[in-house]
Order: C-alpha cells, then structure tokens, then sequence
C-alpha cells in the first residue's frame, strides 16, 4: 500500500469512528479528542472527536513584545498539587515500545529505563521567550524521562506548535505541539501525526486539574495507553472539562503571557484537515520551539 493510499485509508478510518462516536453521545465541542493524529487518528493530547492538540503556522506579531520581557509567573495558572505518591527512585523503571501504528516518526531510539526523579522544571525556548514549566516528576516519572530523553536528542529543536484551539474554534483553550514533522501553515492535512517512534504508558491521570497554564501530553481517547512526543499546554480553564485521559505533568511558571498573545493572535482554519474538528487549526503567530531543556 502506498503512503497516499494509506493516508487516505487512515482520513476514512477516523471518520467512521467519529460517525460512530456521533451516534453514540451528542458531545459538545469541549469533548473533542485533545489528542495525537498518530497515524491512526488523533491530541497531544478537542478531545472526543479523536484530533490532536496541535497547531499551525502563521504572522509573527504581538507575542514579540512578551519576549523582550522577562516572564512573569501567571496569577491564574494552576498550582502543582503535591503528589499522589513518591516514586521510589530504587525501584521505579520504566517501559517504552514501538509505536505500530504507522504514523511518521523521527527516531531517535528509546529512553532509559531508569528516570531520574529529581528534576524539577523544563524550559521551552521559543522564538518569542522561555515558557518554563514545573514538573510533576514523582507524579508522572515515565513521562518526565521520556521529554528529557528526547530534549537530550535535540527531538524538539526547530519543530512548530500546529495546534492552537480556542473557544470559538473547538471549545477548548490550548497550544499543541511536539509533531516533529508539522509544517503549521495551515495546509498540510498531516500535522498531528508526527511521533517520536515509541509509546508509553498514561500516568497521573486526575493528579492534576487541566486548568490554565496545565501541560499534559496528547493521545488519541481510543488509543488508551498510547502516549508519544506531542504535548498541549491549556490556555483557558474550559479544557477542565475534558476527560481525565490525558497524562498531565507540570504546571507553567513562567511565560503564560507569551502564550495568551499568541493565542490572541488568532488561527489559521486547516480546510485539508483529515480529522475534521480543527485538529491541525494552526495559530497564526508561529510558534517555533528552538529548544527544549530539563533541569
């Protein structure tokens, strides 16, 4: 089978299960899938519609203005809660394995096995600022080893956040990124399903609230237990209304401002969108990640 054929198989796949999960419940748009389109549907992480959380291309405009200043914490982003439990760092391992479900991956091989539990924050740098996130490293171990590892292989650098979902768009407030092969311009019907090539494990499910400012990874709501490289970060306190399907694992503590200017900036509507709920709706303030560090 041809990649065209296979794309075009895959666009029909995913619209019978939204034909079908439309006959099922009459969800409002705050249900739509915050997920990956990894090859089979999808997020990161709309949430039950089956997207992904992504984003596009666009203008580059007032978000300058927040990068020339230094970042300030948001007053209304959510705190990280304490944990549920402490990972024992003698004890905790962690299991990766192949991604089959066909989706384009950039491998770059599969993180140890031993997380190391004591960092704390990851720093975004992007062509408008640093967005620094705290983690919830003994909340969600696996997760937080599994972006060090790809940070350390450079995985993020140069990459585009394709997904920027508002109220008016999806019902949702969100920023997604993480698809190393998006091109964010608001054409190209593959943004979204982009991967780093293995797949894990949910962890810290409901550990925290998917208020303002919460960063969790994206997966498709039918593909449980099917998390990769794409991530979403909530812009608005609507996504708390999504399904606790999503992995959360850090909190934004600085730079929230540089994303409330991108998403007021506006989207790009994807008209080739295969997921057809504004899964690759791209904002147009580009967002491009230059690099991405855990400490």
């Amino acid at each position: 089978m041809s990649a065209e054929d296979r794309q075009s198989q895959l666009a029909r796949e995913h619209k019978e299960r939204q034909a079908k999960r439309a006959e099922q419940a009459s969800a409002s748009k705050r249900n739509v899938v915050i997920g990956a389109v990894a090859a089979v549907v999808v997020v990161a992480g709309g949430l039950f519609a089956g997207v992904t959380l992504l984003g596009n291309d666009g203008d580059n405009v007032k978000a300058q203005n927040a990068a020339t200043s230094s970042p300030v914490p948001s007053e209304t982003a959510a705190a990280t809660p304490e944990p549920t439990f402490t990972a024992d760092p003698t004890s905790t391992k962690c299991s990766y394995r192949k991604d089959t479900s066909g989706s384009p991956a950039k491998n770059v091989g599969m993180p140890p096995t031993k997380p190391n539990l004591k960092l704390k924050t990851m720093t975004i740098t992007t062509n408008h600022g640093d967005v620094v996130i705290d983690l919830a490293t003994a909340q969600a171990p696996c997760t937080v080893n599994s972006f060090a590892f790809l940070a350390r292989k450079n995985f993020f650098d140069n990459t585009k956040c394709h997904r920027l979902a508002t109220p008016e768009n999806s019902g949702l407030s969100l920023l997604q990124c993480g698809d190393p092969q998006a091109k964010a311009d608001g054409k190209n019907r593959t943004d979204g399903q982009g991967s780093s090539g293995y797949v894990y494990d949910s962890e810290n499910l409901g550990g925290i609230p998917y208020t303002k400012g919460t960063v969790a990874v994206a997966q498709a709501v039918d593909a449980v237990n099917q998390n990769g490289s794409q991530f979403w970060i909530s812009l608005g306190n609507e996504t708390e209304q999504v399904e606790k399907a999503y992995t959360p694992f850090g909190v934004v503590s600085q730079g929230m401002e540089i994303l409330e200017e991108i998403s007021k900036g506006g989207w790009i509507s994807n008209p080739e969108d295969i997921t057809g709920d504004g899964g690759s709706n791209a904002p147009k303030i580009p967002v491009i990640i230059k690099n991405v560090r855990l400490s």
